[in-house]
């Protein structure tokens, strides 16, 4: 019988986001600067602990210390806020996925390590990316934004298979379904593990992934183990 991972979550679990916004390291940092890291910092907190759709101008403002009227100095609407936040946490994602998208060696084991990373990452910041999940439907400019989120990384992991197919480590089939398949299950399982309180354990959801990447991509007999006798040179990935 198919059991509910088990989700945590103690008294004291923390109701701020662990991730917070500084402004850009400069010789003077100005009033600007501060005050708009502090309507970011003031949205990471929020969408923390409540769903984006309750998220209003007034509450951002409310803890930042200037008025409402000022957010619009910085910021069209939420959206613009959300998408800002998308492109802090991008990059931090896109870091830790290069282990196997570019790395060399063991693809397993390189795929064991990304799942590592990225599940640790949406541990500490999966409300932010599920708040731009939630947010980007209403809005076309989030939504182009989110859908070429997700677009950059079926881009990524096509181009890795395909060039793992010509080394002969992944049987020949048409590569972007499947990257698209498997990279639309990382989104949402890991939004709907890390999205909201209380959070999943994380080592069920990294095994669970990686179960599936594994046995797709190179077979199910190197899932007990992490690793495998397969190697992957610095092919040119066109």
């Amino acid at each position: 019988m198919c059991q509910k991972i088990n989700n945590t979550m103690s008294d004291k679990e923390q109701l701020l986001s662990p991730l917070q916004v500084s402004p850009q390291p400069t010789l003077k940092i100005t009033k600007s600067e501060r005050t708009r890291a502090a309507i970011l910092n003031s949205a990471l907190n929020f969408i923390w602990s409540h769903p984006f759709r309750d998220m209003t101008v007034k509450s951002l403002m409310a803890s930042t210390g200037v008025g409402r009227a000022t957010f619009y100095q910085y910021f069209k609407d939420r959206h613009e806020v959300m998408e800002s936040l998308l492109n802090i946490v991008r990059g931090e994602i896109f870091d830790i996925s290069e282990h196997w998208t570019t790395g060399v060696g063991d693809p397993v084991a390189l795929l064991s390590e990304t799942f590592t990373g990225l599940v640790r990452l949406f541990h500490q910041r999966g409300p932010i990316v599920r708040a731009v999940a939630d947010a980007a439907p209403s809005d076309r400019r989030l939504e182009k934004a989110w859908l070429q989120f997700l677009g950059e990384f079926d881009d990524a992991a096509c181009a890795r298979i395909e060039a793992d197919q010509k080394q002969g480590l992944i049987l020949e089939f048409d590569a972007r379904p499947v990257a698209i398949a498997l990279t639309r299950l990382n989104a949402s399982m890991l939004i709907q593990a890390f999205g909201q309180h209380p959070r999943s354990q994380p080592e069920p959801i990294r095994e669970v992934l990686f179960r599936i990447w594994v046995s797709t991509l190179y077979g199910a007999k190197w899932i007990g183990s992490g690793s495998s006798d397969l190697v992957r040179t610095g092919i040119d990935m066109g």
